[in-house]
């Protein structure tokens, strides 16, 4: 099922670039991914005990899946049609709630007694058909494809992924003291469903009503905006949609009236109701980017992997301007730092995610950013200081991205876990995974200064210069234990032995002397510190 990575992509990718088909066979695998990840959801309730996901809540997802599906395959959103009302699980019977999507043959849903399999008698459609050359859930020849359908653009749409996983722990979770309080987070996981297939029917131009849930007061849609309900905690909310229009209605307030509009945003006269935002594409024929500062699913999980970072928060318009005028300028950024630069994150980058600023970061050229292994194509950031910052934060991000998708698909490695490692960029031991992580995004760092200190005339040339020449330090000193790990499979081999290449090429173009060793006497007092704290506490990192 899944694409076999020729070596021409390979050595591509060890080099930090990416041609147009290798980021198109990453973006691809990821999007397939994704629907294995959303059928896995669906079963996983399927299987549930009832105890666990109730017959109601099970019928509410075949209805959901049922809305998807005829979303997808909508001929056009301008065909509008009679209006057609959906019953409220939680009221309706079982075989009320399992109606068809609609005219397309699709199948009715399943009862609630067995697990939804694809083609199966009485199952809901599958991602993936079998009748067609071409399944209707297959991902999109191109991403601007996938990204004109609806649902394919819910469904792919980056923090799909944390919501998919969140309700993949709670119904896999057995009984236990935190019962309640993981109950009532895959309710809310699952009442998320409902309004993901709502977003996507609504772009589709379907007409339907459903009821909705309000999650502690705020109803969110995703890629449309939310809707602050009158009421706290757990709101229904009514939504119909019909004419390019969404009615809320919701107990004790006014209803709500919500303007579609094309691609990310809906607008409305109701104070209740924030509109999702966009950024403009960052070339003129690219699409406006979505600027995610609604979404439940945007908060970074605890753990070790993302330190002191600030959880995601809601933008006010002097930080969206902010934000605007460092967008405004990456793109000539990006491509002073080579034209593979600009083209990676028009082909990876599909939603910024506004991060807190830790208090930490301090002024001048100081931010924080992630990514999320499980939400493929989001970019989490603090508001960046001006362009260069942010075109940097791109670069060293989608290195991220790019490897870790490289990962699902190649093994590279069989290291395990142990953190024993020096990188001249932590202060702690690394497990080899996360050196060559490391390694990969800084070797891109050093490639993307070098290239921008070679533009003549470039105002930062110096710090230019001086960026290249520590990055590249960085990843001479972590190179010996990378490429002598025995660890390494045969085609991982060939990836660090080709990262190694590109790094000594760089040598072709050398930072001035001062730059070089100034950046040398930095990793080696790092080497100094880190040995002194760690070195007698870790065996030797090959043992």
């Amino acid at each position: 099922m899944f694409p076999v990575v020729p070596d021409r992509a390979l050595l591509e990718l060890a080099r930090t670039e990416g041609g147009p088909d290798t980021l198109a066979l990453l973006a691809r695998d990821q999007d397939t991914r994704r629907l294995l990840l959303l059928r896995a959801v669906l079963d996983a309730a399927e299987a549930a005990d009832r105890s666990v996901c109730t017959a109601a809540q099970k019928a509410r997802l075949r209805a959901d899946w049922a809305l998807l599906t005829e979303a997808d395959r909508a001929v056009a959103p301008s065909a509008w049609r009679p209006p057609r009302h959906r019953p409220d699980p939680t009221t309706a019977g079982a075989g009320e709630a399992a109606t068809r999507a609609g005219s397309d043959g699709l199948a009715p849903a399943a009862g609630p007694g067995g697990p939804a399999t694809p083609a199966g008698p009485g199952a809901p459609a599958p991602p993936a058909g079998t009748d067609d050359a071409t399944p209707p859930w297959a991902p999109a020849p191109a991403a601007a494809e996938a990204w004109a359908n609806p649902a394919r653009a819910r469904v792919f749409h980056p923090l799909t992924g944390p919501w998919a996983r969140s309700c993949l722990r709670g119904l896999d979770s057995g009984p236990g003291p935190a019962g309640e309080e993981r109950s009532r987070r895959l309710r809310r996981d699952l009442a998320h469903f409902s309004a993901i297939a709502a977003v996507a029917a609504a772009g589709a131009g379907i007409p339907f009503t459903t009821r909705l849930t309000a999650r502690a007061g705020i109803l969110a849609l995703p890629s449309l905006g939310a809707l602050h309900t009158a009421r706290s905690g757990d709101v229904p909310v009514d939504v119909s949609c019909a004419g390019g229009r969404l009615v809320l209605r919701q107990p004790d307030a006014p209803d709500v009236t919500v303007h579609l509009e094309s691609g990310v945003g809906a607008w409305s006269g109701a104070l209740a109701w924030t509109p999702a935002h966009a950024l403009p594409g960052l070339t003129p024929t690219a699409p406006p980017l979505p600027f995610d500062d609604l979404d439940p699913y945007r908060e970074l999980p605890d753990g070790p992997r993302h330190g002191d970072l600030r959880t995601p928060f809601a933008l006010d318009d002097a930080e969206r301007k902010r934000w605007l005028q460092a967008w405004s300028g990456t793109a000539p950024v990006l491509r002073s730092g080579g034209a593979r630069r600009l083209a990676e994150a028009g082909a990876l980058l599909r939603c910024l995610v506004p991060l807190e600023t830790p208090p930490d970061v301090g002024a001048g050229r100081g931010s924080c950013s992630a990514t999320r292994r499980e939400a493929f194509g989001a970019l989490l950031s603090s508001t960046p200081p001006d362009p260069v910052t942010f075109a940097a934060t791109l670069v060293h991000e989608l290195q991220h991205a790019k490897l870790a998708a490289l990962g699902d698909l190649v093994t590279l490695h069989r290291a395990g876990p142990e953190a024993r490692y020096f990188a001249p960029w932590r202060a702690d031991p690394r497990p080899y995974d996360g050196l060559l992580q490391g390694a990969y995004s800084h070797l891109a760092m050093a490639d993307f200064y070098q290239r921008r200190a070679l533009v003549p005339g470039l105002p930062d040339r110096d710090w230019s210069w001086t960026q290249h020449a520590r990055y590249r330090a960085q990843v001479q000193a972590a190179l010996p234990a990378l490429v002598g790990s025995p660890d390494l499979t045969v085609r991982g081999r060939r990836f660090v032995d080709e990262m190694a290449a590109a790094h000594e090429r760089m040598a072709e173009h050398p930072a001035p002397r001062g730059h070089v060793a100034r950046a040398q006497a930095y990793v080696e007092s790092a080497r100094a510190l880190w040995t002194r704290r760690h070195a007698s506490a870790l065996p030797p990192p090959n043992e």
